[in-house]
């Protein structure tokens, strides 16, 4: 005996799928068979390539918000929630200088990724740790 489900639905679908089908249909139970499977997946997948070609993606020039006390203050509140910040780094000098320099930015704000901040942090790290070096070098003769 096999208990692999996988080996059971092939079997019923090589010997057994004409009743197993019309069971199904009679109990309204959506059919496990690998063919009938594959159907659905296919179906749905020349579903979503319909869509797919009618869809276009906007530049970031096109997807600019247009700027409100309102809708900034919004944001701001929706990101220290959603974040998990604490209120006070609305009111901290780096994030001003931040949104000042955002502020000027006519065709959006292209945020850095995940690892490209990762990068450039530890470059600015090794840098400072090059330049401390640097100054604390000390030679006595």
């Amino acid at each position: 005996l096999v208990d692999e489900v996988s080996t059971l639905r092939r079997h019923l679908e090589a010997a057994h799928s004409g009743r197993y089908r019309k069971w199904a249909e009679s109990v309204k139970y959506k059919s496990k068979l690998p063919g009938d499977v594959k159907k659905r997946k296919a179906a749905a997948e020349a579903a979503t390539r319909t869509l797919d070609r009618d869809l276009k993606e906007m530049k970031t020039s096109e997807r600019v918000i247009p700027y409100t006390d309102n809708a900034f203050r919004e944001a701001a509140i929706e990101w220290l929630i959603s974040s998990d910040q604490p209120i006070q780094a609305l009111e901290h000098p780096k994030f001003k200088e931040m949104i000042d320099l955002a502020g000027h930015a006519k065709n959006g704000v292209k945020i850095p990724g995940r690892k490209r901040a990762r990068t450039a942090i530890m470059q600015k790290f090794k840098t400072y740790l090059t330049t401390l070096r640097v100054r604390l070098n000390v030679r006595t003769f």
